[in-house]
C-alpha cells in the first residue's frame, strides 16, 4: 500500500548552544521527514521566513524530496529554538515562538484542502497554529493526527479533540494515575485515538474501549530531540498501513512496536534527523 502523508504546521531549526550547529525540526515537519526517510511519500505546509534558518529547512527538504509547494512565504524570523544537552537529554532554553509562523497563521484555501484532499493523513500539532483549520481539513475525509505534547488547557483541548482521530500526549511529568485520567478526558472530549508517552515508561492507547499498555525498551540517548515525532510517525504509518478504520488490539501492539523502532532510531544522533549547519548568532 502506497502511504502519502502532509505535515502541516511548525518547521524550526534547533540550534545547540553547546555546539553551534543548527538542525532542522518541528513537530510537522519532522512527521513528514520521518514518513520520507521511511519510505512514504510526503509533503510540508507551513510558513519559512527569509533567513538562514528558513534557507537550510527549504534546501533539506529538496534535498530529501519531500513537497512544499503549497507553503508560505514571508519577510522575517523562521521558527527557530535554543537547546542545551544534559546527559543526553535535551533543554529547551529559549525560542522565537515559530517565528513568522506565529505572525502569519496558517488560512487554508480551498486550493490548499483540494491539495491536502491527496493525502492518507495529515499531521499537526499544538505548535502549529492550525486550530481554526481543522474541521475544514476532516471535511476532505483524511485522517488527522495531532500532538498535544504535554500543554494546553481544557478549553483548548475542547476545541480540538473533536476533529482528531489520534491524539499524541507527552505525560512524562504525570503520574501513571494523572496519565490514565487524562487519556479518558481527551477521549470524551471527541479524540477518537488516544495515545499517551511518558518518556521510556509505558506508552498507553484507549479508544473507547480496553486501555493497552506497552513498555518500549530502554536506550540510552545521545540525544533525545526528535524521539517522540519518531514515535508517533513510525505508529501512525503502521496505523495507515493496516488500513482499518478501527484497528485491533494486535495492530496497536504492532504500531507501538513500530513507533519504538523509529524512536530507537533518533536517539543515536544529534538534531532530529541530522543535517547540520553551524550558525553564526
Amino acid at each position: 500500500m502506497d502511504i502519502k502523508v502532509i505535515g502541516i504546521g511548525d518547521n524550526v531549526v534547533d540550534k545547540y548552544l553547546h555546539s553551534g550547529v543548527m538542525y532542522p525540526g518541528g513537530n510537522a515537519l519532522n512527521f513528514a521527514v520521518y514518513a520520507r526517510l521511511a519510505g512514504c511519500e510526503s509533503a510540508f505546509l507551513g510558513a519559512f521566513g527569509n533567513d538562514a534558518a528558513a534557507q537550510h529547512v527549504r534546501d533539506t527538504l529538496q534535498e530529501l524530496k519531500i513537497d512544499c509547494q503549497r507553503s508560505r512565504h514571508y519577510i522575517g524570523e523562521n521558527g527557530y529554538a535554543c537547546i542545551r544537552l544534559v546527559d543526553g537529554d535535551r533543554e529547551f532554553v529559549t525560542s522565537n515562538k515559530n517565528g513568522v509562523l506565529r505572525e502569519h497563521p496558517l488560512q487554508l484555501s480551498s486550493d490548499d484542502l483540494d491539495y491536502i484532499a491527496q493525502f492518507d493523513a495529515v499531521h499537526s500539532s499544538i505548535n502549529g497554529f492550525l486550530e481554526s483549520e481543522l474541521a475544514k481539513i476532516k471535511q476532505r475525509n483524511v485522517t488527522l493526527s495531532f500532538d498535544f505534547s504535554g500543554r494546553g488547557t481544557d478549553d483548548y483541548f475542547k476545541q480540538v479533540c473533536p476533529w482528531v482521530d489520534y491524539g499524541f500526549i507527552s505525560c512524562g511529568a504525570l503520574s501513571v494515575e494523572e496519565t490514565i485520567n487524562k487519556i479518558y478526558k481527551f477521549y470524551d472530549y471527541g479524540c477518537k485515538h488516544v495515545i499517551a508517552t511518558r518518556g521510556h515508561e509505558k506508552v498507553y492507547y484507549y479508544a473507547g474501549n480496553k486501555l493497552i499498555e506497552w513498555q518500549p525498551v530502554y536506550i540510552q540517548p545521545v540525544d533525545t530531540l526528535g524521539a517522540g515525532d519518531a514515535f508517533l510517525t513510525g505508529f501512525m504509518l503502521s496505523i495507515l498501513a493496516c488500513g482499518k478504520p478501527q484497528p485491533e488490539h494486535d495492530d496497536i501492539i504492532r504500531a507501538m512496536t513500530a513507533g519504538g523502532k523509529s524512536a530507537s532510531q533518533v536517539l543515536h544522533h544529534y538534531g532530529a534527523f541530522g543535517f547540520g549547519k553551524p550558525y553564526s548568532g
